[in-house]
């Protein structure tokens, strides 16, 4: 296996040990001529980086100009320990340097999450007190709607393989679709947002979608915010006590002080903590070493990024839990 010139790149230094612990770190330093230093937009001009092959990355991947990549002249390869790589991907794949992701790692413990919550409001765990004890359908032959076809969608499914239920997949593109976001806020006892963070997803989870549907059913975000109408939702939930929101995500984080979305006694706040924290960063780096190590024998990568796999046209915010488009 060839060791190839690889560095650290983040405009977050801390980022680097977050994800890649300290084993992980003594790994590549024998695999790898790692340099001596974490490369920042603040350094960058200070090294002589020209022999530098690949970079590991994460959250705060550095945005090249075109002047930095010409100080790269061998740079090969981009080991992004995070999900989407849109804010830096297209300089990179414009001079045929490859990139890989972690995005399916990201996926995992949204996915997790995700399924804990459906199990459970399928119980109406939720809401359900000794005041209120109306309880759910159960886990045995209800319905569930799973919004958007990507990783983190396909490893829902896969989590509640364990599960009597009956899953239904409605991908985000409408020419995909077998069946439509109405019919799924209309007949699905739990429905679970999963939408990619594209442009056209904006709002498209709307106030009439809510209002249709089954008395005692949950709508779970852990999406984003931005794609549903949060405040034709708000007017449903005020007048639908019997529903419940399990929202990860909001359009703005954190909510205003006065939202209604914090005092809604059928809404939960959770504070965006779906995605990767704490132990799971470490899944995230272990994809990526996997993969480094593919490279680096002449395989082909099982992550690599490629241009029609980006979810945005421009330098939009990266996504926590990507889709990746479908």
């Amino acid at each position: 296996m060839k060791k190839y010139k690889a560095m650290f790149v983040c405009a977050r230094p801390e980022n680097i040990g977050r994800v890649y612990d300290e084993a992980q770190r003594k790994t590549l330093s024998e695999i790898t001529e790692m340099f001596s230093e974490i490369v920042t937009p603040a350094n960058f001009d200070s090294f002589d980086l020209t022999d530098r092959e690949v970079i590991f990355s994460t959250w705060g991947m550095m945005n090249f100009t075109d002047e930095q990549l010409s100080r790269l002249p061998r740079l090969e390869a981009v080991f992004y320990g995070a999900g989407a790589t849109d804010t830096f991907a297209r300089p990179l794949l414009k001079r045929n340097i490859k990139i890989m992701s972690a995005w399916k790692a990201n996926a995992v413990p949204v996915a997790e999450f995700t399924a804990a919550q459906i199990v459970l409001s399928m119980k109406n765990y939720f809401s359900n007190t000794w005041e209120n004890r109306f309880v759910g359908p159960g886990c045995y032959g209800e319905k569930v709607a799973l919004l958007g076809a990507g990783a983190i969608s396909k490893k829902v499914q896969e989590l509640l393989k364990n599960y009597r239920l009956e899953v239904m997949v409605v991908p985000s593109r409408p020419e995909h679709r077998t069946v439509s976001l109405e019919e799924a806020f209309r007949t699905a006892y739990v429905v679970s947002n999963h939408l990619p963070d594209r442009e056209d997803n904006q709002k498209v989870i709307t106030k009439a979608m809510f209002e249709s549907m089954r008395h005692g059913a949950t709508f779970i975000n852990t999406g984003r915010g931005r794609q549903v109408d949060e405040e034709g939702m708000i007017q449903v939930l005020k007048k639908r006590p019997d529903l419940t929101a399990l929202l990860d995500v909001l359009t703005q984080e954190p909510p205003q002080a006065d939202s209604e979305l914090r005092t809604l006694p059928n809404v939960r706040l959770s504070s965006h903590i779906a995605g990767s924290l704490n132990d799971e960063l470490r899944r995230m780096s272990e994809f990526v070493i996997e993969d480094f190590r593919r490279f680096a024998q002449g395989e082909p990568m099982l992550y690599e990024i490629r241009e029609e796999m980006l979810l945005t046209s421009g330098n939009a915010a990266p996504s926590g839990g990507t889709g990746k488009g479908k």
